[in-house]
């Protein structure tokens, strides 16, 4: 019996907190099931009670995929707001701003509870993966005692542009006027200086005022703060980002790269993992498989993408007017302050429109041809893991960083930011799906898809980085549990 005990408290229990969004939630919840594959491994996968509930109503067959192994379980905690407020896109700064001042509370009420052994025999929490969006739950954690490890499920390029915010500010290149030139090269971020343009920094950085100058180094302090924390966790490879990886290894020393995490997950555990928190509808595969091979073009702006109704029209009439088959997820959300609607009578032999689609899925049917997507990270490995060509179409932040690598650096879609007018996107639709521009894409898009696989697979640089965050973390436990 004392044997058993002394195995139980040796046993590491990692806890997993990814920020409250679907994307975030999808990534580290690949994290979490890689690691419960490892032997002496625990792990804890919190959520928000909102999204908590939302997840076991709307993916039901995922959350009892989880819940069957012994070595995991869901938990959660309030987000702090009531039941009955929205929690999408325009709510996301309220949402986050009720975590930092409202949850904290509860998650160190969590990690302290779990400091005597839990009644199903649970051993103390030894480490935490915190979501870099909210280093504040990270500095509770360790302020127990409890080691932390941040994740980042943005890109390094994009990390790295963050980090730079300070520097680019005191060369004079942020911030730049709204009417400025926005092809201008940036010169002051390391490694970045060929490619660079105002064009492709966050939106935020056009025209900014005191106060988005504020945010801005309040986005670099977020980022500098994985120097807090037992390691960096980053969603890429060398194969993808070698020659940034090195500059944030400078930094920080002890990051791991094990991404694309959805194509290391199925390398290890022959199985892919997805959680929604919209209901689940697969009737788009019934549909994709009637249709030719690369014949469809798949649209999808992510979980919190907004379009203005002018920007969803000329989506649509450029889509129609390129004569291809496209599937579009439409959110009920995805337009800001409108609901639009649009005449398929005409068009049901070619168009499906749906509200979720199992992406991973979608984007590995022998039927696409291509992907428009806002370069959400996520989203933008999905793509390159199937050796599928994108169209992007950034929103937000990192995406406008992604969606130059793609077009200029990675060569594997083509970058349409700023230029959402009709007979771009039909112009663009057309390019990556006919003639020697699309062949091109393909051909490089297959390539970049092999060599991610060779970073997943034994002996791959991002299975080797994978191997070590293991033993560290069970390293660090035995720290935290005093053996």
């Amino acid at each position: 019996m004392e044997s058993a005990n002394n195995n139980l408290k040796q046993e590491a229990h990692v806890l997993i907190f990814p920020s409250p969004v679907q994307g975030h939630i999808n990534t580290m919840l690949r994290l979490a099931y890689a690691l419960s594959f490892s032997s002496g491994v625990r792990i804890s996968f919190l959520n928000t009670d909102h999204n908590h509930r939302l997840l076991s109503f709307s993916s039901p067959s995922q959350y009892s995929r989880f819940s069957l192994r012994s070595n995991f379980r869901f938990l959660s905690i309030p987000d702090g707001l009531p039941d009955d407020k929205p929690r999408s896109t325009l709510y996301l700064t309220e949402l986050f701003d009720s975590l930092k001042t409202r949850s904290v509370d509860s998650f160190r009420a969590l990690l302290l509870a779990g400091g005597n052994r839990d009644t199903d025999g649970w051993p103390p929490v030894t480490c935490v993966i915190v979501d870099g969006q909210m280093p504040y739950f990270m500095d509770a954690a360790q302020e127990l005692g409890i080691p932390a490890i941040l994740f980042r499920t943005i890109n390094a390029y994009s990390l790295w542009v963050y980090l730079q915010i300070p520097q680019m500010m005191e060369a004079d290149e942020l911030p730049f006027p709204a009417d400025a030139d926005l092809d201008v090269p940036i010169k002051s971020v390391p490694a970045m200086e060929g490619f660079l343009r105002r064009r492709d920094l966050p939106k935020m950085c056009r025209g900014a005022t005191k106060a988005d100058n504020e945010k801005l180094q309040l986005l670099a302090s977020n980022s500098a703060s994985a120097t807090r924390s037992k390691g960096l966790i980053l969603d890429t490879s060398n194969s993808l980002e070698a020659p940034i990886l090195s500059k944030i290894r400078s930094l920080f020393p002890n990051t791991y790269a094990i991404g694309p995490i959805n194509a290391l997950v199925e390398s290890i555990t022959s199985s892919s993992v997805s959680a929604n928190l919209f209901a689940e509808d697969r009737s788009a595969l019934s549909w994709l498989d009637s249709q030719p091979d690369r014949s469809v073009v798949y649209v999808s702006f992510g979980s919190i993408a907004l379009l203005m109704e002018e920007e969803f029209m000329e989506f649509w009439n450029g889509l129609v007017n390129s004569g291809h088959r496209f599937l579009w997820v439409v959110r009920p959300d995805l337009v800001a302050n409108a609901t639009v609607t649009v005449k398929l009578a005409e068009l049901e032999e070619r168009v499906r429109i749906v509200a979720w689609a199992p992406q991973e899925e979608v984007l590995r049917h022998r039927s696409v041809g291509c992907f428009i997507t806002h370069c959400g990270w996520n989203s933008t490995v999905e793509g390159m893991a199937a050796g599928v060509p994108m169209v992007c179409f950034p929103w937000l932040w990192e995406q406008f960083v992604i969606s130059r690598l793609v077009g200029e650096v990675w060569k594997v879609g083509l970058d349409m930011k700023d230029m959402c007018r009709r007979d771009v996107v039909e112009s663009m639709v057309r390019a990556a799906m006919e003639g020697e521009k699309a062949e091109e894409l393909r051909q490089v898009a297959a390539e970049m898809a092999v060599e991610i696989g060779r970073s997943v697979g034994e002996g791959g640089d991002s299975r080797l980085d994978y191997e070590r965050l293991v033993r560290d973390i069970l390293s660090l436990s035995l720290s935290a549990s005093g053996e």
